[in-house]
């Protein structure tokens, strides 16, 4: 049973909620993508059920502190783990040439010796390429640049059992050149700020992120069959999934999902 389970759900500033973090699984595997901003990122995989020993395989998006700390934290638990023969085999952390370079960097001055030394040896940093396909948890992943005004950023699809793929577009509202990979996508991952009507209270537009209309009209226009919201604001958490489901219905016909931090949603 192929499954996501959301370690986080909110954008760079919330307080209520984790920093959008999530682990893909399938067959006892497990695809960690990014991390959060803090050591919260190792009460978030214990609540949800996951020791480190079971992520082998990372992928970090993009280098804002919201996504790439909470990397740090794991590289520096999996270093002590290994160094104790607490931890099996290897640990993969795939990203693009500027945020391997910075995970490295950061590591190196901030790591025990014995720690770093693990980096290269056990702990691989894995430099990605626009466009390449790695295998991932048994399925084929191709990782593509999203064309961030920002700040240099990947998102990836994964082909599914089915033949179908799943999409994530990291957390900027989709490109036109990253169009090709969400068309059509059983699965599509995307960031939604806030709700439109509340658009002029959140500005997201100059956060470059987008509105759940957005999201939402985009899915529909490039035939999307299932379309979860991620990367929020966290000002009414108990209300966001209904008010966020209620919105994204007036202008999305497939199958919406908001969940909250921890919930694990069926692929």
């Amino acid at each position: 049973m192929m499954k996501i389970t959301m370690l986080g759900t909110g954008s760079a500033l919330v307080t209520e909620c984790y920093n959008t973090c999530f682990i893909i699984s399938d067959n006892g595997k497990n695809f960690m993508v990014d991390g959060g901003g803090g050591n919260q990122i190792l009460h978030q995989l214990n609540h949800a059920g996951y020791e480190l020993n079971d992520v082998k395989d990372i992928f970090v998006t993009h280098q804002h502190i919201d996504h790439l700390l909470g990397i740090i934290w794991v590289i520096r638990i999996a270093a002590q783990q290994m160094h104790r023969n607490n931890f099996d085999g290897d640990m993969n952390i795939y990203s693009h040439d500027e945020v391997i370079y910075l995970l490295n960097d950061i590591c190196e001055k901030l790591l025990l010796p014995y720690q770093y030394d693990y980096v290269g040896k056990r702990i691989h940093l894995i430099e990605i390429k626009d466009g390449e396909t790695k295998n991932i948890i048994g399925h084929e992943t191709k990782f593509f640049d999203i064309n961030s005004a920002r700040t240099k950023q990947f998102g990836f699809v994964m082909n599914l059992y089915d033949g179908k793929k799943l999409t994530c577009c990291g957390d900027e509202p989709c490109h036109k050149s990253s169009e090709i990979y969400v068309k059509n996508s059983k699965w599509l991952l995307h960031e939604s700020f806030c709700l439109s009507s509340e658009a002029e209270i959140f500005k997201p537009y100059e956060k470059h992120h987008s509105t759940v209309k957005d999201a939402s009209e985009l899915a529909e226009r490039l035939n999307v069959k299932n379309l979860l919201l991620y990367h929020t604001e966290d000002s009414n958490l108990k209300n966001r999934k209904e008010l966020y489901i209620n919105e994204a219905k007036k202008y999305f016909s497939g199958k919406i999902f908001v969940p909250d931090d921890l919930e694990s949603v069926i692929l």
